[in-house]
């Protein structure tokens, strides 16, 4: 009977992709860069705002549960629901600020590379 020996397998740890310091520009900003940035910016707001929608149905909805007086045993889904609101708003304002950030060194840099050329 041959023993078959297995080895384990090997598992590569993910680099996480942080903003904005994974890539340096090398070349002048052209206009289809210029304009990718600014779809990112837009895009970077109507997250926001989903982050902002989501935060207020979240909001509604917990007021709404918690003013129910006939289901005093759901006043735990409301308190829930506005703790979770708040978490919403807090990770979109974070994220936004964070993309916000990255974009605008990100178009500086190569601002500054282009000035030096």
């Amino acid at each position: 009977m041959k023993r078959i020996i297995e080895k384990p397998l090997k598992i590569k740890k993910m680099k996480l992709l942080r903003f904005g310091r994974d890539f340096k520009p090398d070349q002048e900003v052209i206009l289809r860069d210029y304009l990718a940035i600014e779809r990112t910016r837009l895009a970077n707001e109507r997250t926001l705002l989903s982050y902002i929608k989501s935060s207020l149905y979240l909001l509604l909805g917990g007021i709404t549960v918690l003013q129910l007086k006939n289901y005093p045993e759901l006043e735990y889904l409301g308190i829930t629901a506005l703790v979770f609101s708040a978490i919403f708003l807090f990770i979109g304002i974070y994220r936004f600020t964070l993309l916000k950030k990255s974009l605008k060194r990100l178009y500086y840099m190569s601002e500054n590379n282009e000035r030096e050329d």
